[in-house]
């Protein structure tokens, strides 16, 4: 079942002759439950197409679909509902509320749609990230590692269609690289969450169902790693 698609997206910036064209005329789709990667040099384009899946930024044209709904056709408001509930963010830099204690990032989002918390999910996921035992501490009392985990608990937290990483590890020591793109993994198959990872690590992109490779805006390879 098709869960994404992009059709001849574009984001442009500046005019005339400082125009830069950060993403030219990309399509391609995505299955439900499927993990890919998108590699590149810095500059290919990669973050700008993130950041258009998810609904953070609006391109200069072209759509995207996410489980048949037209994302940019959407009005402010109900894109960024659109985006708590839709979509999961988890960035390089953790994206943290200092003065928040664990559980309170977690639920962030739920409390921002003005939900109840499903206190039965919250559980499974502190458990499942391994800090059922640091729900009380604040960002600045939490590893590098576990305030990565804490930031892929909040994006778990409202069972997004999609869950996007943008260079997840990229702040990390080898050992939380790893760990971090386990529990990623295994959130992928688990909760059937379709993945979408940056990444300019070879071994963590070979990890992945498929690579999309960009170059200067455009797709210039898709690979498929495991049917």
């Amino acid at each position: 079942m098709e869960i994404l698609k992009v059709e001849h997206l574009s984001k442009y910036y500046g005019s005339g002759e400082n125009e830069i064209k950060a993403l030219n005329d990309v399509s391609f789709s995505v299955e439900k439950g499927e993990f890919v990667a998108i590699v590149g040099a810095s500059g290919s384009g990669k973050s700008t197409l993130l950041h258009l899946i998810g609904g953070v930024d609006r391109p200069t044209s072209g759509k995207v679909y996410v489980d048949g709904t037209d994302v940019f056709s959407q009005k402010d408001e109900a894109l960024a509902i659109f985006r708590r509930r839709q979509v999961g963010l988890i960035y390089q830099f953790y994206n943290l509320i200092p003065v928040l204690d664990v559980r309170e990032n977690m639920t962030l989002p739920v409390l921002m749609d003005q939900k109840p918390v499903n206190e039965e999910r919250l559980k499974e996921l502190l458990s499942f990230l391994k800090l059922t035992d640091r729900q009380k501490h604040l960002p600045n009392q939490l590893s590098g590692g576990q305030q990565q985990r804490v930031s892929i608990g909040r994006a778990l937290m409202n069972a997004p269609t999609l869950l996007l990483a943008d260079e997840p590890t990229g702040n990390l020591d080898s050992e939380n690289s790893r760990e971090v793109m386990e529990l990623l993994r295994y959130s992928n198959r688990k909760y059937k969450q379709t993945l979408i990872v940056i990444t300019h690590d070879e071994n963590i992109a070979l990890t992945a169902d498929r690579i999309l490779m960009l170059e200067d805006g455009r797709i210039v390879k898709d690979e498929v790693i495991r049917p």
